[in-house]
């Protein structure tokens, strides 16, 4: 992207030669010729560094005007670089600006070479500390949600999956909004870092954010972060999730959840590709490429009113179902084996083994909790089976469509299978209401009005 540099010199001249040179090496120049033209500016306008002269009309010797103006964009914390140009007979009062935050000094008159170099050296260190502190919010932020963005983990041996991870890798080399459907616990989120891992922006950041999580009081400042002073409890700047991921990928779960208001904010950032920060009118470039998933019917959400058509098919360039775990038997022993060796890694205890029974049994059962379910299953049974192999008996699993309980008996009235796949996903979340409503897609009303027709609350 074009680097703009702010100019500052109350000569026509200096500033049409600085455009002239500058303007060849690619750069985008505003130039203004007062202090307070300066500061105006600042507050409208995004630059990447400044060229500050020192004396301006009021004062053209002492340099006072200059660092007056250097401290007063220090107060605005805009973390810009600044190089302030002056005279031979000035060079004290350059240190005086350095000291005051300026990052280098140019004097007048200057060579092209060095200032073409103090420039670039400038705008380098800038981008680094902007990436280090990226980095820093988001190990703040986001510890326990970044993806090791690897195909650790996905196992694909079932035609669904091959097919659907060929499909993946053949659209990580552009940069299209990806929508990943199907049940909770399928693994969209690995299957979204998975995709970065191999794009081309695979260098730059991953940033998943749970939009369910967010209060739509804070919307805003999560997703594009605030200013010092934009409200009561900002006593910092904070970078949101769209700056965060700059360059890189935001990764938008649990879509269904935003709040109709913010949809709009959400769908004006994507069409326009800028963003302003809380507490600020300066607009920001939005590089991002966005994947998003949802276990919900978004088209059934359209036709409530409760999601933007509009906002939908930015999102949907392409949309992908991902197959519950039911549907990809050929995963699931070796999805077994792999949680197996990976919680004993953990734990440091010897992997056991899975007899056939068992395997049998895992390949048969229906897991309406997906790969979380096998996860937590293995977990579990790495502690409570009573030797180096875990059997059928271990598992305490239905057998599948044997099974007089089990959802595909064909004799189960609706009712039937909605109360027990109410009482199932109650049991999976150990009682949790906002996480098993959530992956019924039922909101908390509903779900409790279903709980006592069925006497479960």
């Amino acid at each position: 992207m074009t680097k703009k540099i702010l100019i500052a010199d109350d000569d026509i001249n200096i500033i049409a030669s600085l455009k002239y040179v500058l303007a060849e090496e690619g750069y985008d120049i505003l130039a203004v010729t007062t202090p307070d033209a300066v500061l105006d500016n600042l507050k409208t306008h995004s630059v990447d560094l400044m060229l500050l002269d020192m004396n301006f009309q009021q004062d053209t010797t002492s340099g006072q005007e200059g660092l007056e103006l250097v401290k007063a964009i220090e107060q605005l914390e805009l973390a810009v670089p600044i190089i302030v140009m002056t005279g031979w007979a000035t060079i004290d009062i350059a240190v005086d600006a350095m000291q005051a935050g300026a990052k280098d000094f140019i004097q007048k008159p200057w060579k092209n070479e060095r200032m073409l170099s103090a420039i670039e050296t400038q705008l380098a260190l800038a981008a680094s500390n902007k990436k280090a502190e990226r980095l820093s919010q988001q190990n703040q932020l986001l510890t326990s949600q970044l993806h090791p963005g690897s195909r650790t983990g996905i196992i694909a041996q079932s035609p669904a999956m091959i097919e659907l991870l060929t499909t993946l890798e053949d659209l990580a080399a552009s940069d299209m909004s990806i929508l990943l459907t199907g049940d909770n616990g399928t693994g969209k989120s690995m299957l979204a870092a998975y995709v970065h891992s191999v794009s081309r922006r695979a260098k730059q950041s991953f940033v998943p954010v749970n939009m369910g999580a967010i209060p739509e009081s804070l919307f805003e400042s999560e997703m594009f972060g605030h200013v010092k002073g934009a409200f009561t409890d900002a006593k910092e700047n904070r970078i949101g999730r769209f700056e965060m991921a700059e360059q890189g990928t935001l990764f938008l779960d649990e879509l269904a959840n935003i709040p109709m208001a913010q949809q709009a904010k959400l769908l004006r950032v994507l069409e326009e590709q800028k963003f302003e920060s809380v507490g600020s009118s300066k607009s920001q470039h939005a590089d991002v490429r966005v994947i998003s998933a949802t276990n919900s019917d978004l088209n059934a959400q359209i036709k409530d009113n409760l999601f933007r058509q509009d906002l939908y098919y930015r999102l949907n360039t392409i949309e992908l179902r991902v197959p519950s775990l039911s549907e990809r038997v050929d995963d699931i022993v070796p999805l077994a084996e792999y949680f197996l060796q990976t919680y004993s890694d953990k734990y440091h205890k010897d992997t056991p083994s899975l007899t056939n029974e068992a395997k049998t049994s895992l390949s048969n059962y229906n897991w309406p909790g997906n790969i979380r379910e096998l996860s937590h299953l293995m977990e579990r049974v790495l502690f409570t089976c009573k030797s180096g192999e875990i059997n059928r008996d271990d598992l305490r699993l239905e057998r599948g469509t044997n099974n007089q309980d089990s959802l595909d008996n064909p004799s189960l009235t609706l009712e039937q299978l909605e109360e027990k796949v109410l009482h199932k996903r109650l049991e999976f979340y150990q009682g949790n209401a906002t996480e098993t409503a959530k992956s019924l897609g039922l909101s908390r009303s509903g779900y409790y009005r279903r709980l006592r027709k069925y006497d479960l609350d």
